[in-house]
C-alpha cells in the first residue's frame, strides 16, 4: 500500500444532487420549485419577520420613548468606594488615571463622585462630576475635589 493508491472504502463517498442539470437528471424542468410564483424566481429570498402580506408585528405596536443623543452617561464613585480604595492602594490622591490603572474604570468612562458613605481623611479627587453633598463632605475632611 502507497499514498498514491489510497482510495476512500467503496460506497462511502456520494455525489452531491444536482438540481436544474437538464431532464435526463429527473430534476429539470421547474427545478424542485413548483410552478409560477414569488418563491420559484430566481434571487428569491423571504424576509425575516415577512408575515405574508399581514400588518408584520414591529408596525402594530406604538411607537415608544425616546433616546437622547446627547445623553452622558457617567460611571458613579461613592464616597465609601473612594475610601476603600484609598486604604487599599495607600494613597490620598485618586485621578481618573489611577482608577484606570487599577482597572476601577475603562479609560473612556466618565466618573461622577456621589455622598454615599463617609471618608476619614482628607483625599485629593480629580472627577469628570460631582454632586454637591460629595463635594461638601470631601472638603469638611481637608481634602479637595477637582473636576476635569
Amino acid at each position: 500500500m502507497e499514498l498514491n493508491n489510497l482510495r476512500p472504502a467503496k460506497g462511502s463517498i456520494k455525489k452531491r444532487k444536482r438540481i436544474a442539470r437538464g431532464q435526463g437528471s429527473g430534476r429539470g424542468g421547474t427545478s424542485t420549485r413548483g410552478h409560477k410564483g414569488q418563491k420559484s424566481r430566481s434571487g428569491y429570498s423571504r424576509k425575516r419577520n415577512h408575515e405574508g402580506g399581514q400588518m408584520p408585528l414591529q408596525m402594530r405596536l406604538p411607537k415608544r420613548g425616546f433616546k437622547n443623543p446627547n445623553r452622558v452617561a457617567y460611571t458613579a464613585i461613592n464616597l465609601s468606594r473612594l475610601q476603600e480604595i484609598s486604604e487599599k492602594y495607600g494613597t490620598s490622591t485618586i485621578d481618573i488615571e489611577t482608577l484606570v490603572a487599577k482597572g476601577i474604570v475603562s479609560k473612556n468612562d466618565k466618573v461622577k463622585v456621589l455622598a454615599h458613605g463617609e471618608v476619614s481623611k482628607g483625599l485629593t479627587v480629580t472627577a469628570h462630576a460631582c454632586s454637591a453633598n460629595a463635594k461638601t463632605a470631601i472638603e469638611n475632611k481637608g481634602g479637595t475635589l477637582n473636576l476635569v
